[in-house]
């Protein structure tokens, strides 16, 4: 019973004389990240408004303001590791040797970051743009490090890591999308009629943009038509719309001034 007590009395001095030697270091070291934490947010919602003038991407923006937070936060970290009397040198060697090893296991975490910064500052594409890759398209919604997030018609949502992006070919439509309609009409039609009927309706649809200026002109003589591409200019949001509601006008405009849509024809001969 006598050697227990003792040996919880030395317990106690030593609990004692440690929190006496290094209480006053910890407390020190915990104000000091307290402090770090504190001035890292202040730095970095002043570089964001600094960062507000350039006009730059909301990823690059964040990025920025993250990296000096951590900065700061890293800088005040050492600081409260010198006052605990710990040393560094030891310390960033067995970080660096820690690093190397996450570095090779995640490699290609690494690589969709490098692709990411890569698009961030060289800009190929912009957020709202609508744009082609890797045989999948659609309007920009985030750029992100690690990824690409992009809004297609039918409402779903396309993920592409960042390191499938660059190096690829990229098709940028920008904010803008041409139409692709076709129409046949018959041979003996008064084309140029044709063409300003074709006009009309472009004008009365208020999706078609007035500039640039739609395309229409005839495209192919074919076998049982003469073929008109019409190619107005719509935004991105209203290209799916827009094609079916063109059709549709231009079939109810050439019915009503009796301008005729040839259907296939063949005509075979018997000889006897």
């Amino acid at each position: 019973m006598n050697e227990h007590l003792q040996t919880m009395d030395q317990i106690k001095s030593t609990l004692i004389d440690l929190g006496l030697k290094f209480g006053p270091k910890v407390l020190v070291a915990i104000v000091i990240m307290v402090a770090g934490v504190f001035v890292g947010r202040w730095l970095g919602g002043l570089v964001e408004q600094m960062l507000a003038r350039f006009e730059l991407e909301p990823p690059v923006q964040q990025l920025l303001v993250r990296v000096v937070r951590v900065l700061v936060l890293g800088l005040f970290a050492i600081m409260a590791l010198q006052n605990l009397g710990v040393e560094l040198l030891p310390l960033i060697a067995g970080i660096g040797v820690a690093g190397a090893g996450i570095a090779l296991a995640m490699q290609g975490v690494l690589s969709n970051v490098v692709a990411g910064l890569t698009i961030i500052f060289t800009k190929p594409f912009r957020v709202g743009e609508y744009i082609s890759i890797v045989s999948e398209e659609g309007q920009v919604e985030a750029i992100r490090l690690f990824s690409t997030v992009l809004s297609h018609a039918d409402r779903s949502r396309i993920v592409i890591p960042n390191r499938k992006i660059v190096g690829e070919i990229l098709h940028n439509y920008g904010t803008l999308r041409q139409v692709d309609v076709l129409v046949g009409v018959a041979y003996d039609t008064d084309l140029n009629h044709a063409l300003a009927v074709i006009d009309e309706v472009l004008k009365a649809n208020p999706r078609v943009l007035k500039d640039p200026a739609p395309v229409i002109a005839v495209s192919t003589l074919a076998d049982s038509s003469v073929n008109v591409a019409v190619k107005p200019w719509v935004h991105v949001d209203d290209f799916g719309p827009a094609g079916g509601e063109i059709n549709k006008a231009i079939l109810e405009a050439f019915r009503g001034r009796n301008i005729v849509i040839p259907f296939p024809q063949r005509e075979v001969r018997m000889l006897a």
